[in-house]
């Protein structure tokens, strides 16, 4: 019993989509890279100490 099926395209997106979807990706990349270079430039200001606080 086979049960093969053409494949399903499924849904579509026009150039103006897939464009739109780039730029978000590129965003979300951007953001993401600027926060961890954030918490590493905090990491190096506050220096090894920040491991020494009392408990």
């Amino acid at each position: 019993m086979s049960d093969e099926r053409p494949p399903d395209d499924g849904i579509v997106l026009t150039e103006a989509q897939k464009r739109s979807r780039r730029n978000r990706s590129i965003a979300t990349a951007l953001a993401l890279g600027i926060l961890v270079l954030l918490f590493f430039a905090v990491t190096l200001v506050k220096g090894p100490a920040v491991l020494n606080r009392p408990l």
